[in-house]
């Protein structure tokens, strides 16, 4: 299969900033791109810096006017395009929610992000409802997609729900950045971390795994912190953590990678995770933490 990735900077215009995409779809499918990933979020500049109601206005209903601009884009390429939406189920019930098209423009599903943050620069939790839908592939003509975002992907939970499903893929539209008091060591054990987190996830799973993350700076609009500079970085691992691409840091990348999806049934069958788990000893996993006295 072949996948585009879209690894972009944002601005203040939202017009600006689809049309942008809409240009850099276009040249990644006439370079043969099967499946196109955006990044999270990729309409505004990440508003989630502040706390600010009037940021409320971004959202839109999907379906709606917003969704078949990149509905037509799907058509249009006749490709699968992952897409990452503020959407607005309701006036104050808000998701940060990925949308799946099919190549002939219809939605083929989505998926309401679960893991909502709420640190310094990434105050989530005041604009997101947690999800609803749970964790489950999203059925297109290119197989089964494990879609979630960004900071579901520190959790290998999700990642395995989505598999155990048959998903084909594990799919991530992200938007993760240093903040710039951190020293240059900081920063670059955290962009590790976050690689290295997802690459165990496609090992664990035995199926590829996509990343597409936002790359630039973007100010903080209160001024109290130094903003966010987004550390690009989007990349495609194979089913044993294989590095397939990896996009720079610091640049704007369209990039087409190709992917061998016959390569996961075979890595299964060296590596049979899935049948040596040992699943009735599981249940303690559903509890927020564990007291050892409990389990005695």
């Amino acid at each position: 299969m072949k996948i585009g990735i879209i690894q972009q900077s944002c601005t203040a215009d939202i017009e600006e900033n689809k049309q942008k995409l809409a240009r850099n779809i276009a040249y990644v499918a006439k370079q043969g791109a099967q499946l196109v990933v955006l990044q999270e979020l990729h309409n505004s500049l990440y508003f989630c810096q502040t706390e600010n109601v009037d940021n409320f206005s971004l959202a839109e209903p999907i379906p709606g006017p917003g969704t078949q601009f990149y509905a037509d884009l799907a058509r249009q390429y006749g490709i699968v395009l992952v897409t990452s939406l503020f959407e607005r189920r309701a006036a104050g019930l808000y998701h940060n929610t990925a949308v799946v098209f099919e190549k002939d423009g219809t939605i083929a599903g989505k998926y309401r992000k679960m893991h909502i943050p709420d640190d310094p620069a990434y105050y989530e939790k005041f604009y997101f409802t947690p999800g609803d839908l749970g964790f489950h592939p999203i059925p297109t003509s290119l197989g089964l997609l494990g879609v979630q975002v960004c900071w579901d992907q520190w959790y290998p939970e999700g990642a395995r729900l989505m598999a155990l499903q048959g998903a084909e893929l594990l799919i991530y539209p992200t938007a993760i950045g240093y903040e710039s008091s951190d020293t240059p060591e900081e920063q670059e054990r955290q962009r590790e971390a976050w690689t290295t987190v997802q690459r165990g996830h496609a090992v664990a799973n035995g199926l590829p795994v996509i990343a597409v993350n936002r790359v630039g700076y973007e100010p903080d609009p209160s001024g109290q912190t130094q903003g966010i500079q987004f550390w690009g970085s989007s990349f495609v691992a194979g089913p044993q953590g294989e590095m397939l691409y990896r996009a720079p840091k610091d640049q704007e990348v369209n990039r087409v990678i190709d992917i061998d999806m016959q390569r996961s049934e075979n890595v299964r069958r060296w590596w049979p995770f899935l049948r040596d788990r040992r699943i009735e000893e599981f249940s303690p996993l559903t509890r927020r933490f564990i007291d050892s006295s409990e389990l005695t």
